[in-house]
């Protein structure tokens, strides 16, 4: 979407003169070149191109103005044409004539002819093809004379659709000039760029398209009356050149790879507690595991929620992947010991770059949801609280506040999972399919497979490939395919997770199977973000099917590789390893289906194979490239001839591509293939072609033996006859997936472009940055549109997986959101919105780049390798997308057909450090990759002017490539490189100096500066002169794209060579011969450019670069040299005067402190230091320092020099500072040095009287908006008035304050009366309404409620910050998405329920604190040191840290912190000379001062240092069973405090709560050094951390920093004034200081201090409660609001605890832990201050807790009766207060209940300590045996209640538990009707009580297991009593445990039933069997006897019959 306007010619011209013309439209203008001496006609003709980002509006007006120029005067007017574009909008093209009007709006003779096109949105206007536009028949490049065109071979390009005799096809004649005009915006503000140059295509220094800001305002003003500046947007200039011909695109400056350096990491993790956990009755124990790595906690017994606040830590020296892919896992095991593993409950895992990429790299505070890998089916194994951190080197981890936690966090709201992770994860398949691989190196010695060959003729490949892959810790592998090159697997490897998995990237390694070790062969990462879309329209991870590329190291087989970790993904791989054919696809499982196997192990499966086709049609690809030079060859290769290979895949690669791909299936290649290769080399005619003319390759250039460049580097002879390649080679055609990656990449090039634009804008404070945003954020929204727009149009074409599909979708879905979001952004660009705007641009940038990373490969990369001998040497790899070819200009890749500049190196380690940063080859390489069908395009962007060499005949079926490119046309410069200075250098030598010169290099010439001794900001101010430097090609384009200059800085050595210290680049201002030296281009400007060594920047280098061509009449044309100025070194020419900047004369003066902390220097202590101080040449030395040890300050304190400085500040040299020791015999030995780059901040502006008034105001304005809240204002005549009243309730209130200029503000807070009625009301009620917040008395209160207070007040700041932060997001994002209507909805339907959650977390605290926050003082808690809170206290006297030693580089171990070899304390002012006068004349000016006017003494002072030591948190563990055991040691000076008897036995967080004083002299004991040691039984004691603090810099600051200003002012009590002097002391004395008019107190509680009155209370309550009158509270308000008193005014230090981190100086830059403390001193010459507070930690109370057990009811039956199978439990209960399991008590046992009834009256007695505070318990034990000493625990205070079933001979049974949090459970049911299971389910619905409130509770509670379904049920119900007594208490009234003496209780009344049944026989017999069974008896007896009766019947019968019958 542009509007092109080609203004022809202006006609009709009056007089003869120097002509302009510009051109603007919206805002943004151009300006023509200047035509000089024209008379009646100027023909311009040039083309402008503004590209715009919303349709052109019918009625909006473009205008163009012509000049009369003039160099010295402002342009005259001659006259303006406006046109509306109405017409131009209907029709798309125009051309007009018509005549200019002038200022009176009248016409005059003078026209101009146009041409206008426009190009809208949808393309509808014409078809936009630029080669068609605006032919004008007699269109001449500008500078073309005759003699151009003709010498150009007329048929020198049969294959391109050009006409011959036009001078280049590809740079389209509107386009041209367009150049010439299109500089836009930024060549004047361009002053010091601190940029690489690369990023920066507006350096074309053209004609002056300055655009002035007021020029800009006074055009909109006159367009449309009044446009409003806010809607003003300056489109970038690279708009217009990007799409010019440039034919050359950026070098890359950073030289190293970055991945692959290992660096040091931290993992700390603590294990606070566990929930829920699943289970009966268990002892679990926490195994935390990272990566191979375990630790486990200690063992808790018997309960399902353990509590261990344990803390491990993990030491790791890994590169960032690897580190990143560890996995953490957390897993709970149940009964763990020496003999037996246990069992696993449940798992949690997490990838260490998932927790990295968290805000803070931390989960704080967090629970992890643990399941069971075992059994997918099962549901959630149990919750685990636990802090996870992981620290790399440098970052530093904001911990949040630790205080007493509340427990009753919600779990479901703070669950362990990243953003955007839904809490219910579900258990998913991933299955990864393999296929195929292709293009193995082999990997196996030939030794064996030759013998086999000469004997068997039996050929093999050698290498036995399989693949493996590795995911969140599990491990899959395929078969091994024996001997194959290109193996085929078709298996699929199945991974169980939970789905979306914590783990981001998949690993796949080709690996080789030996039988001694696997070895890789290549590796690929799979990056699950970017093959899947979380979003509600996204979708599941899918991938391919897809070749993947693997890189390696090089293919050449050897035993050893010294680049293995190449192949296993470490590093940039450096050659092409193999392809391998994959998908990826993830199915969610159903868990509930019975089918599904439950096990997670890794299944490996067979595949079905894929169609050869499913990877798209198979393409012939052409790949072209030119070598145009070959410089900067490192001299150790240059002695041997030297040759280039270009490789794509294997296609080229002549050396060890052993395996020719089989994808050739259309060549037919007799042989073997290698033979032809050879004679290739040759380039002989006859097997050019093949029978069918099929091209065949060249890859590699002839080797050729270099040239000396200068000592250093050596160049290849490439001059007119450049060398080429060509390879054609097979792939699939998949190029749309590159094409949309590029166009995406190229806009988000531009984006970066334009926010580094408008940083530098910012930085360098130039005027209307915003306006370039709205031009940025215009661009990225055509940008966006025209992607979406691109990427849609050829869908069908190419074979597309569903990831394809799928990612073109969400592209298209997020670039369009994006181009509105643009869109809506560009419209809310305000100058005061800009920051905020601009971080959310930046958020869009990393989304591009994000989207723009394709994961589905098509083409590999190419490489470049340098050969040396046949050896692979040093090599650049390039990505194929960016050399891509297509039709569309959007999706060609960035360096396609354009000379891109390429820096070779080193491969693999070697490339790291600063072996690996000296440059190997510079080229510069032209190179092309397209379809071959496209190939005829492939010469369009080398520079013009050459032949082709053919290297055949060709049978004229096809034309070759050429071999090579002769130049017929050759360009004759001089190079004029203006070496000014450069500043902030690496330090190289051990002095921690440097010995810097610069080299330049240019095409093949080199030359350096003269060497400057000892410094890191050299001066060289020398011109270097190349003469004779040949360019091959057109004149024109040499003009547009020079090539680069290469600037490389090095060290001097007297031995041995130079070392290197930095590069840098630069690109020079070209003038042709025929063009005038003049401005606007000319003198160039110096400029800074950064200089980088390896990927981190080593300073800046500020010069000037010119390449002027020299014309036929020779040199004498060019501007002439200043004659050069002798020295000793020889002539030496300086930098010319047009270029050196403007200087004017300024003072600096410096002020002499004194130096600490100086090191010994050769082993000899420093004695007699001196302090220098260098500034352009000038200086001044300090007095000399007689005897360091006994006084290090300076006697003279103010000296200053005078110095020529530039008048821009940028360019303002850097201002050295020396420390020398002075020895015997006039000796100097440099101690260390400083270099203060930057002087800005040290610059004196005086003000002139009017900014003042304003200035004054505004301050004003600002500290009383602060005040706003304090209630209504009333205004009096003259003063301020502000109110202190001690109990105002903070409310919100609008106001605003008006202030006049010039007045005194005036202001009065006031709290109304009613508020106070109120107030007292409230008192009055509050004693009714809460009787749960009793007063707290005065003598209860200790420092420690203070202090606990002061950090709750913390955490709800901070809370309502975050909610705060949270709202202006949430509000901006609305605003943003506004344009996307329905975004916003489903964002607030989303962020809703969060919401609620949010504030019904946060109400229910608040009342009862606000009431308590009123109660106690409190005082400031910083969660960071003090000195960052008030800039390190350097208010005046400033710090300079002295360097000496080499800078290590990241290999080396040098850190920062050991260079560091003492201070100087100064400071400096620098101003302008002469300083106004009414600076000099204020009263009481001391000259000898200068500008340091009021500085105290700097004599030696004796001071009484009291530092308090509250507490350290989250220290280092350092002893090998994961704690600590930590002691203070303090030192000052010779004092050396080591408390090491009162260490803390095994703790990480301890309470020290200690005071030390120490009597110290500053300044000679000013470093404070508080350190944290571990005791050791044995061996010395081991540091873990130490923080340092400089006491004299407090000292001296205005802040106040001696004692802390507390909140109110009380002379007994825990809050006692600390100071020694009270505060109407300190008030007048700051006055005094200040020269402040006042104090005066005055009548109604008034101070006045300056012209602001304060009030407040006037009285106070001494120890015996008697009221007195004192000022005292008044002088502390007027302390407290210090900051408000005009001119003096600075906010003093309150009272306060400071955070540190501890530092160990063997980890450098890792946290060890923090350190809670404060320190106050006193000058021994006042008055001495009272005694030290006592903050000595809180001893536990002791409490007795007695529980009686009353009954049970409805407990389940678990029993089965021996007799008669009823259903019975024997109930018992057993109790014990959480942690002290081994002090459980049972209560007896009631046997054989049938109802679930028990009797019991059973009284537990638990004593505990306890702090009330944090409310826990304390328990001291020995951790086991063999502990030498007891070890502190603290633990939440539970009571734990379980019910369990006695068996005799097996194990009891456990059937229910309750716990009872004794600070909040439940209140007991009154019976057990009314007691339920939702008592423990819904706790947040029922009252809850506390025990420590309530003293007494009665009442039912429920028991509760879990069944085998993990549900809970209801287990019982039991009835108890708590009754809570202090420990005399208890002494009163003794009680016994279970029923005994004293105040027994009663023996339950138990039913008869309830015995032992073996015991009491015949009790069983009567209760059991009789009770059940006496009817049965009873029938049975009956039978019996009938049975007796029949049977004795029957026996005496037969007797009786006999008796009877013989008669008997």
């Amino acid at each position: 979407m542009a509007l092109l306007v080609r203004l022809k010619a202006v006609t009709e011209l009056r007089g003869k003169g120097d002509r302009l013309a510009k051109a603007a439209f919206r805002g943004l203008s151009f300006y023509t070149r200047v035509l000089e001496n024209c008379k009646d006609e100027a023909r311009f003709d040039e083309t402008f191109r503004w590209p715009i980002a919303s349709n052109i509006d019918g009625n909006e007006l473009l205008e163009i103005q012509v000049f009369n120029y003039s160099k010295v005067f402002t342009n005259r007017l001659i006259g303006t044409f406006r046109m509306v574009l109405q017409k131009v909008v209907e029709e798309g093209q125009l051309e007009v004539t018509d005549t200019l009007i002038d200022d009176n709006n009248s016409a005059i003779r003078t026209s101009v002819s146009i041409e206008i096109r426009y190009q809208a949105m949808d393309g509808t206007v014409g078809s936009w093809n630029d080669g068609e536009f605006l032919e004008s028949p007699n269109y001449r490049s500008e500078g073309e004379g005759p003699w151009e065109t003709e010498s150009l071979l007329p048929g020198h390009r049969q294959g391109s659709a050009v006409s011959p005799g036009k001078s280049n096809p590809s740079l389209k004649p509107a386009e041209r000039n367009f150049r010439r005009a299109g500089k836009g915006v930024f060549s004047a503000m361009k002053l010091g760029k601190i940029r690489p140059p690369k990023e920066d295509p507006h350096r074309k220094q053209d004609e002056p398209a300055i655009l002035e800001a007021e020029d800009l305002d006074r055009k909109a003003r006159r367009l449309r009356g009044g446009l409003d500046p806010d809607t003003i947007s300056l489109a970038s200039v690279t708009a217009v050149t990007t799409n010019v011909s440039n034919k050359r695109s950026k070098p890359d400056i950073k030289m190293e790879p970055s991945a692959g350096r290992p660096m040091d990491y931290q993992v700390s993790i603590t294990v606070i507690e566990a929930r829920q956990l699943v289970g009966l009755n268990m002892d679990p124990v926490v195994c935390v595991e990272v990566g191979e790595e375990k630790k486990y906690t200690s063992m808790k017994e018997s309960t399902n929620c353990p509590y261990y606040n344990e803390y491990f830590v993990f030491d790791f020296h890994v590169p960032p992947d690897v580190m990143f892919d560890k996995v953490i896992k957390l897993s709970v095991i149940h009964s763990k010991n020496l003999l037996r593993s246990g069992t696993l409950v449940g798992s949690f895992k997490m990838d260490v770059g998932t927790v990295y990429t968290q805000p803070e790299h931390q989960f704080y505070h967090k629970w992890a949801i643990l399941s069971d890998p075992e059994d997918i089916t099962a549901g959630l194994k149990g919750y685990l609280k636990c802090d996870i951190a992981v620290v790399g080197k440098g970052d530093n981890i904001k911990t949040p506040h630790k205080a007493n936690e509340t427990d009753e966090d919600d779990i479901e709201g703070n669950l362990l999972l990243p953003d955007g992770i839904p809490p219910e994860r579900q258990w998913a398949r991933f299955y990864i399919k393999i296929y195929r691989a292709e293009g193995l190196p082999r990997m196996n010695t030939s030794l064996m497979a030759n013998v086999k060959k000469a004997f068997i003729g039996e050929n093999k490949d050698l290498v036995d490939p399989y693949v493996q892959v590795l995911f969140a810790g599990q491990k899959g592998k395929t078969s091994v395919q024996k001997s194959s090159y290109e193996p085929l697997w078709n298996e699929q490897i199945i991974f169980t997770e939970m789905f979306p998995p914590l783990c981001k990237r998949l690993k796949v390694q080709i690996r080789d199977s030996d039988k001694v070790n696997d070895m890789a062969i290549g590796t690929h990462f799979i990056d699950l973000r970017k093959i899947s879309n979380e979003g509600d329209k996204g979708f599941l991870p899918t991938f391919g099917p897809a070749w993947v590329n693997m890189y390696g190291s090089t293919r050449n087989y050897t035993l050893m590789d010294e680049h293995q970790d190449l192949n296993e993904g470490l590093g940039e791989g450096v050659s092409f390893r193999a392809r391998l054919l994959l998908s990826l696809a993830v199915e969610i499982l159903d868990t509930s289906n019975p089918e599904i196997t439950s096990s997670t192990e890794v299944q490996v499966e067979q595949a079905t194979p894929v169609a050869d086709n499913c990877t798209g049609k198979m393409e012939e690809f052409f790949l072209f490239g030119a070598f145009l030079e070959a410089t900067m060859i490192d001299r150790k290769i240059g002695d041997k001839p030297i040759n280039f290979e270009v490789t794509i895949g294997n296609y080229g690669n002549q050396i060890d591509g052993t395996a020719k791909p089989t994808l050739k299936k259309k060549k037919k290649e007799g042989g073997d293939g290698k033979q032809e290769d050879s004679e290739l080399l040759q380039h002989s005619s006859e097997d050019e072609a093949d029978d069918d003319g099929e091209l065949v390759s060249v890859s590699s250039t002839q080797p050729m033996k270099p040239l000396i460049t200068d000592r250093n580097y050596f160049h290849l002879p490439y001059f007119e006859k450049k060398p080429c390649i060509y390879i054609k080679s097979w792939w699939q055609d998949q190029r749309r997936r590159l094409y949309n990656a590029n166009i995406m990449d190229k806009i988000a090039d531009k984006l970066e472009e334009g926010l580094n634009d408008v940083q530098e804008m910012m930085k360098t404070e130039k005027p209307h940055p915003e306006r370039r945003l709205r031009g940025v954020l215009e661009e990225l929204s055509s940008g966006c549109f025209r992607f979406v727009t691109l990427a849609n149009k050829d869908q069908s074409l190419s074979v597309r997986t569903r990831l394809d599909r799928e990612r073109l979708k969400s592209c298209m879905r997020e670039l369009e959101n994006m181009g509105q979001q643009a869109k809506t952004l560009r419209s809310q660009v305000k100058k005061n919105t800009m920051r905020d705007k601009l971080k959310l641009v930046q958020n869009f940038l990393q989304k591009l780049r994000f989207l723009a990373d394709e994961p589905q490969h098509s083409i590999p990369d190419i490489f470049l390798w340098m050969m040396s001998n046949g050896k692979r040497i040093a090599y650049a790899r390039i990505p194929s997308k960016d050399i891509l070819y297509s039709i569309v200009d959007e999706e060609t890749g960035k360096d396609c057909a354009k000379v891109k500049t390429v820096f070779l190196r080193l491969p693999g380690k070697r490339g790291f450090g600063p072996a690996g940063w000296t440059v190997q080859a510079k080229m510069e390489i032209y190179l092309w990759l397209g379809l071959n069908k496209q190939c005829k395009d492939f010469l369009s962007g080398l520079p013009c002017g050459f032949e082709e060499k053919k290297a055949s005949k060709g049978f004229g079926l096809q034309p070759f490539p050429p071999i090579s490119l002769l130049y017929t046309k050759k360009q004759v410069f001089q190079l004029r490189a203006h070496m000014y200075q450069a500043r902030s250098l690496f330090a190289a030598d051990s002095s921690g100096l440097s010995d810097p010169f610069a080299r330049v290099f240019f095409i093949t010439q080199g030359q350096c500066t003269e060497v400057l001794n000892e410094t890191l900001c050299p001066t060289w101010d020398q011109l270097l002169v190349f003469d004779n430097v040949e360019l091959y090609g057109e004149a024109h384009e040499m003009r547009d794209d020079p090539p680069i200059i290469v600037i490389e800085i090095y060290d001097q050595d007297t031995v041995g060579k130079a070392d290197f210290m930095g590069r840098t680049f630069a690109k020079p201002v070209v003038k042709m011969s025929d063009e005038d030296y003049g401005p606007p281009r000319f003198p160039p400007q110096l400029e800074y450019y950064q200089i980088y060594r390896g990927n981190s920047t080593a300073g800046d280098l500020l010069a000037a670069f010119e390449l002027l061509q020299i014309g036929p009449a020779g040199k004498s044309d060019l501007p002439p040299l200043n004659g050069p100025t002798e020295t000793e070194q020889g002539p030496i020419l300086p930098v010319p005067l047009g270029i050196r900047p403007v200087l004017s004369k300024y003072r600096v003066e410096i002020l002499f402190w004194g130096l600490r902390d100086l090191k010994r220097v050769n082993l000899a202590q420093v004695d007699r230091p001196r302090v220098d101080i260098e500034c352009a040449g000038k200086g001044v030395q300090s007095a000399l320092i007689q005897n360091y040890k006994k006084n290090p300050n300076f006697s003279t304190l103010v000296k200053w020099f005078e110095v020529d400085l530039p008048e821009n500040e940028l360019l303002h040299p850097p201002l050295n500072i020396r420390v020398v020791d002075c020895r015997a015999f006039g000796r100097y030995t440099l101690v260390g040095s400083h270099a203060i780059s930057s002087l800005r901040r040290f610059i004196h502006r005086p003000l002139d009287k009017k900014s003042q008034h304003w200035n004054t105001a505004a301050k004003l304005l600002n500290g009383y908006l602060a005040l706003a809240n304090r209630g209504p204002y009333y205004r009096l005549p003259g003063e301020i008035v502000i109110n202190m009243e001690p109990e105002v309730p903070i409310k919100k209130m609008e106001t605003t304050v008006k202030l006049e200029a010039n007045s005194d503000a005036v202001v009065k807070v006031d709290v109304s009366e009613e508020e106070k009625e109120k107030k007292k009301k409230k008192k009055k009620k509050g004693g009714g309404e809460e009787i749960e917040e009793e007063e707290p008395d005065e003598s209860m209160l200790d420092w420690w409620s203070k202090y606990f207070a002061s950090i709750e007040t913390m955490k709800e700041q901070l809370r309502q910050q975050e909610v705060a932060a949270a709202e202006a997001e949430e509000k901006e994002e609305l605003e943003i998405a506004e344009g996307s209507k329905g975004q916003a909805k489903t964002k607030e339907r989303v962020k809703a329920p969060k919401e609620d959650k949010k504030k019904k977390q946060q109400q229910p605290p608040e009342a009862p604190e606000k009431k308590n926050k009123q109660k106690i003082d409190e005082l400031k808690v910083y969660n960071k040191e003090l000195e960052m809170e008030f800039d390190s206290f350097e208010d005046w006297l400033h710090t300079f840290s002295l360097f000496r030693g080499k800078i290590g580089d990241n290999d080396e171990t040098t850190t920062e912190e050991e260079r560091i070899v003492g201070r100087f304390k100064g400071s400096m002012c620098v101003y302008k000379v002469p300083l106004p006068d009414d600076i000099t004349k204020e009263a009481g000016y001391d000259p000898n001062f200068g500008m340091f006017q009021g500085i105290p003494n700097n004599d030696p002072i004796n001071v009484l240092v009291r530092v308090y030591i509250v507490r350290a948190t989250d220290l280092h563990p350092a002893d090998i069973n994961g704690k600590a055991d930590p002691y203070i040691a303090i030192k000052l000076g010779k004092t050396d405090i080591r408390d090491k008897e009162n260490y803390i036995s095994k703790q990480l967080n301890p309470i020290f709560g200690k005071s030390f004083d120490i009597e110290a002299t500053f300044p000679m004991e000013s470093m404070l050094t508080v350190a944290v040691y571990d005791w050791d039984l044995v061996g010395s004691d081991d540091l873990i951390g130490e923080t340092k603090i400089d006491l004299e810099n407090r000292y001296y600051s205005k802040h106040r920093a001696t004692c802390g200003i507390s909140q109110t002012y009380s002379i007994h009590g825990y809050n006692m004034w600390r100071d020694s002097g009270k505060p109407t002391q300190i008030l007048s004395k700051l006055c005094k200081e200040g020269k402040v008019d006042g104090p005066y107190y005055g009548p109604g509680g008034r101070v006045k201090v300056a012209n602001r009155v304060f009030t407040g209370p006037r009285e106070m309550e001494d120890e015996n409660g008697q009221k007195k009158q004192t000022d005292e509270h008044l002088a502390l308000a007027v302390l407290r609001h210090w900051e408000e008193i005009p001119r003096v005014g600075c906010k003093l230090v309150p009272e306060h605890v400071e955070t540190r981190p501890l530092l160990n100086p063997d980890k450098p830059g890792i946290e060890q832990g923090r350190l809670e403390m404060w320190v106050d001193m006193f000058p021994m010459d006042m008055p001495a201050p009272g005694p030290a507070i006592d903050i000595s930690p809180r001893k536990p109370k002791r409490y007795e807790l007695r529980v009686i057990v009353w009954n049970t009811d409805e407990v389940i039956l678990e029993d089965d009766d021996f007799f008669t199978g009823e259903k019975s439990s024997d109930i018992f209960v057993r109790g014990w207060l959480k942690g002290q399991q081994e002090d459980k008590q049972d209560t007896d046992v009631h046997y054989h209940s049938l109802t679930g009834e028990g009797n019991f009256n059973w009284r537990y007695v638990f004593p505990f300590d306890y702090l009330m505070a944090e409310e826990k318990i304390v328990i001291s034990k020995k951790e086991s045996m063999f502990s030498w000493d007891e070890t502190e625990y603290k633990i939440p205070a539970r009571l734990t209640l379980q019910v369990w079933d006695a068996d005799h001979f097996s194990a009891d049974d456990f059937l229910g538990a309750i716990e009872l949090d004794l600070n909040r459970f439940p209140r007991g049911a009154k019976t057990a009707k009314q007691c339920s299971m939702d008592m423990v389910t819904n706790e947040g619905d029922l009252p809850l009580v506390s025990i420590f409130k309530q003293k007494r509770v009665k009442g039912w509670w429920p028991f509760v297991a879990r069944n085998e379904n993990d549900e809970l049920e209801l287990t019982g119900k039991v009835e108890a009593e708590l009754h809570l007594l202090t420990v005399e208490e208890a002494e009163k009234s003794p009680a016994g445990l279970a029923r005994n003496e004293p105040d027994p209780l009663e023996k339950p009344n138990r039913p008869d039933t309830s015995f032992i049944w073996f015991l009491n026989p015949l009790k069983s017999i009567r209760y059991f069997i009789w009770h059940t069974y006496r009817w049965l008896l009873l029938k049975l007896l009956l039978l019996l006897l009938a049975f007796l009766l029949v049977g004795v019947f029957l026996y005496s019968m037969p007797g009786y019959l006999v008796k009877k019958l013989l008669g008997a």
